[in-house]
C-alpha cells in the first residue's frame, strides 16, 4: 500500500467532483474545491474520520468493500479504479516489471502489414519492435540504444530534430499529456520496478512540462484517431491511428495507415522504397 500516493490520487479525485455531479447542493459558503471530505465519505459509506485518515496517508488498509465505495463515490473510471486498487495494495502481485519480450505472432504480423508503420510499445512506451516503414516515418530505432527509444522521453525531454518535438507529429502535444498518464499507471502496477522509478525520476529533473502533468495523479489514455507527420524528405503524411492491446504482455501495437488513394498514401509508398537512407547526402 502506498499511503502517500494514494492520500494525494484520492485528494485529486476529490477537488475534481462538483456536488452538482453527484446531486449535492453547492451551497453559499463553500470554499473547498470539488466535494467535501465529509461529503466522500457519506457517499461511500465510511465514516469521515476513516476517510479523512486515507488522505492523511495515515489510515490503514482499505478493504475492497471500501475501495467499490470510494471508486463510486467518485465517479472513477475503469483505469482509476484499478489504480485505486494498486495504490491500496489490493491487486495482485505485481511482476517485477514492463515484459519487454514481443511474441514470435506478433512480430510476423508486423511483417506481413503491408502499406502500413507498425510498432509495438511496452508499459512505459519503449518502443520494442517495429517494421521497415515505421522506422521510415519515424526513425531507425535500430540505431538506438533501447532507452533512448523510449517514447515518453523522446517527447518531454527529446532530442527534438530541427524543433519538430516527436518526429514532428501534429498530435505531440496531446500525446505527452497521454504518456505521462499512461506512465503514472505504469508505475502502480510495477511499483518499485528500476527501469519505472529511474525513467520517472529522470523526467521530474528535468521536464517541468512532465512534473506539472505528474502532480496532476492523472490515469488513463485517449485514442487519437489521426495524425499528421512533418516528414524531412516526403512532407506531410497525414495517417489513421489504430492501437491494439496485447493484454498478456501488457503492451500495444500501434498500426498507421494512410487513407486509400490520399497524397499520404503515396508518401508512404515513396517511404517504404527509401527506407531510412539519408536523400539529402551527396554520393
Amino acid at each position: 500500500m502506498d499511503r502517500r500516493e494514494l492520500a494525494e490520487f484520492l485528494r485529486s479525485r476529490r477537488e475534481r467532483i462538483t456536488p452538482a455531479d453527484v446531486g449535492l447542493p453547492a451551497g453559499p459558503r463553500r470554499r473547498t474545491p470539488g466535494l467535501r471530505r465529509e461529503e466522500v465519505a457519506r457517499l461511500a459509506f465510511i465514516s469521515v474520520e476513516y476517510y479523512t485518515r486515507l488522505e492523511q496517508a495515515r489510515g490503514p488498509r482499505p478493504s475492497g468493500e471500501v475501495l467499490s465505495g470510494l471508486a463510486r463515490a467518485l465517479r472513477l473510471s475503469d483505469v482509476e479504479r484499478t489504480h485505486l486498487h494498486h495504490l491500496a495494495g489490493a491487486s495482485l502481485a505485481a511482476p517485477p516489471g514492463p515484459p519487454r519480450e514481443v511474441r514470435q505472432s506478433i512480430l510476423d504480423l508486423l511483417r506481413r502489414l503491408p502499406q502500413t508503420a507498425a510498432f509495438v510499445t511496452s508499459a512505459t512506451l519503449e518502443v520494442l519492435a517495429w517494421n521497415d516503414l515505421a522506422a521510415a516515418l519515424m526513425e531507425d530505432f535500430s540505431a538506438l540504444p533501447p532507452r533512448d527509444r523510449n517514447l515518453v522521453r523522446r517527447v518531454f525531454i527529446g532530442p527534438h530534430h530541427e524543433g519538430r518535438r516527436l518526429y514532428g507529429a501534429s498530435d505531440a502535444d496531446e500525446f505527452a499529456r497521454h504518456a505521462a498518464r499512461r506512465l503514472r499507471a505504469a508505475a502502480a502496477r510495477y511499483p518499485g520496478a528500476p527501469e519505472v522509478t529511474e525513467l520517472v525520476d529522470e523526467l521530474l529533473a528535468k521536464s517541468d512540462e512532465f512534473a506539472r502533468l505528474w502532480r496532476s495523479h492523472d490515469v488513463g489514455s485517449g485514442r487519437t484517431l489521426c495524425k499528421t507527420f512533418a516528414h524531412p524528405m516526403v512532407g506531410q503524411v497525414t495517417v489513421n491511428c489504430d492501437v491494439l492491446d496485447i493484454a498478456d504482455r501488457d503492451q500495444q501495437m500501434v498500426i498507421y495507415t494512410a487513407v486509400p488513394g490520399s497524397p499520404s498514401e503515396e508518401a508512404l509508398r515513396l517511404l517504404s522504397v527509401i527506407g531510412t537512407q539519408r536523400m539529402d547526402v551527396p554520393h
